[in-house]
C-alpha cells in the first residue's frame, strides 16, 4: 500500500494537519512514537483562545481546567505589574485530553492511526518516500507520496530530508503542585535573572493548584532544574504559597527561530520541528495549527495531482510565512532584547508601564499570539512619553 501523506506525530500539529490532508480526499497515516495521545506531556497547558479555535474546537469541560484573563507580572525587586484583560484570554487544559480530542477529529476524517511507531529511517525511489519504522518492536516499511514532519524538536523527518534542526532551544521544567494562588483567574510571570533569557510561571489549575515552571536559553551559569530550585525555595512570592509538594513534573525544550527551509522534495515541517513556536511566550499550538492547515491542504493537493516536487511545495512555506513570518520575527527581536536586559533595566521598565494609560492600553491591545499589535502602540510617541528611557532602547531593537 502506498499512502497519500504519511503524517509523522500526533499532537496538535500533527493531528490538524492530517485531518486536514484527509478532508481533501487523500489517503492519510499518523505514526505516533509513543503508546497512547497526549502523553508524555511537554507543555504548560495554557492555550489562547486563539489557539483552541484555531484547531476547530470549542472549549468544553472535557479539557477545559480554568480560564485565565489575564497576568500578575513580578519585576526582580518585587514589582508587581497587573495586566487584567477583561475577559478570558486563554485556557488551562489538560494536553492528554486535548491532544485525543484532536487525533480523534483526524481519524474521523479517514486518516489511519499507527500506535508505538518509530520512524528510523526513509528513503526515496521514483517519487515514493519509504519510511523505516520500528512498530512494536518489529522493522516494517511504509510507503507515501508525502511525508509531514510534526514530530517535535528532535524532529527525525527534518534530519532525514535534509533540512537541518532549530539551532535555538530552551530548556523548561514545571512541576504540578499545590499552590495557594492569590486569584485564580491570573497567571503570574517573573522576569530576571530568575529565569535567565526567558521567564518562569505559575498556571492556575484553580485557587489551591498551579502549574510551576520556568525557561532558560541554555548556555546559563545553571540548568533549567536547578533555576527552577532556587525560584520554589527562594522567591518570597512562590515559597509563601506553595506547599513544597509536587504532583506531577514536565521537561522539554521550546524551539524559537524557524528552520531556514520547511520543505523539499515530498516532504513538509510542521509546528515545533519547523521552529513555528511564539518566541516571546513560547507558544505553539496556534502557530503549528495554522502551519498544520495549509501543511495538510498543500501536502494533499500535490499527491492526489502527481507533482510532490520542491517547486510545487513551496507554496507552503510562501503561505506559512506570509501569515505568520513577520510575527514571529518581531517576537525574536521582542525574545532577545528582554533576554538581554538586566534586573534593574527590567524593574524600571516594569515600574514605567504601572501606569492607568499604559495598563488600559495593555488592556485594549495585549495578544499572546500577536504582541506587535501592541509594540505599535506602546512605540507611538504620543504613548511612550511614560516610558521615554527604556522604551527608546526596545524601540531600537525591535524595528
Amino acid at each position: 500500500m502506498i499512502y497519500d501523506v504519511v503524517v509523522v506525530g500526533a499532537g496538535p500539529t500533527g493531528s490538524t494537519a492530517a485531518r486536514y490532508a484527509a478532508s481533501y480526499g487523500a489517503k492519510v497515516l499518523m505514526i505516533e512514537e509513543h503508546a497512547s495521545i497526549g502523553t508524555p506531556v511537554e507543555c504548560t497547558g495554557l492555550l489562547s483562545t486563539r489557539a483552541v479555535a484555531e484547531c476547530d474546537i470549542d472549549p468544553d469541560d472535557d479539557f477545559v481546567l480554568n480560564s485565565v484573563r489575564g497576568a500578575f507580572v513580578h519585576s526582580p525587586n518585587g514589582t508587581c505589574l497587573p495586566i487584567d484583560g477583561g475577559k478570558t484570554k486563554a485556557y488551562v487544559v489538560s494536553r492528554k485530553i486535548f491532544d485525543r480530542r484532536l487525533a480523534s477529529m483526524a481519524v474521523e476524517e479517514g486518516t489511519e492511526l499507527l500506535l508505538k511507531g518509530r520512524v528510523t529511517g526513509m528513503t526515496e525511489e521514483e517519487g515514493i518516500r519509504a519510511l523505516s519504522v520500528m512498530h512494536m518492536g518489529k522493522p516494517t516499511t511504509i510507503r507515501t507520496k508525502m511525508v509531514i514532519g510534526a514530530d517535535g524538536v528532535k524532529s527525525t523527518i527534518a534530519r532525514h530530508a535534509g533540512l537541518g534542526k532549530v539551532e535555538r532551544v530552551l530548556s523548561g521544567i514545571q512541576v504540578e503542585a499545590p499552590y495557594n494562588s492569590d486569584n485564580d483567574d491570573f497567571v503570574e510571570l517573573f522576569v530576571g535573572s530568575r529565569a535567565p533569557g526567558f521567564f518562569a510561571w505559575t498556571v492556575p489549575v484553580n485557587e489551591k493548584i498551579s502549574r510551576i515552571g520556568l525557561a532558560v536559553e541554555k548556555g546559563n551559569e545553571h540548568n533549567a532544574i536547578d533555576y527552577l530550585k532556587e525560584i520554589i525555595s527562594a522567591d518570597p512570592h512562590i515559597c509563601d504559597r506553595h506547599s513544597r509538594s509536587t504532583l506531577d513534573l514536565v521537561v522539554g525544550g521550546i524551539p524559537i527561530g524557524p528552520l531556514e527551509r520547511t520543505y523539499t522534495d515530498g516532504v513538509l515541517i510542521a509546528g515545533d520541528a519547523a521552529g513555528q513556536v511564539k518566541p516571546t511566550s513560547g507558544g505553539g499550538i496556534y502557530t503549528g495549527a495554522a502551519c498544520a492547515k495549509i501543511a495538510g491542504e498543500v501536502a494533499a493537493k500535490a499527491a492526489l495531482e502527481g507533482d510532490v516536487s520542491a517547486q510545487r511545495l513551496g507554496s507552503y512555506e510562501k503561505r506559512w510565512k506570509s501569515e505568520l513570518g513577520r510575527e514571529l520575527g518581531i517576537g525574536m527581536r521582542i525574545h532577545d532584547f528582554a533576554g538581554g536586559m538586566s534586573d534593574d533595566e527590567l524593574d524600571e521598565m516594569i515600574m514605567s508601564m504601572n501606569n492607568p494609560a499604559i495598563l488600559e492600553m495593555i488592556t485594549k491591545y495585549g495578544d499572546m499570539d500577536h504582541p506587535s499589535r501592541l509594540i505599535k502602540k506602546l512605540l507611538n510617541p504620543m504613548n511612550s512619553r511614560h516610558l521615554i528611557g527604556v522604551f527608546r532602547a526596545f524601540a531600537k531593537a525591535v524595528l
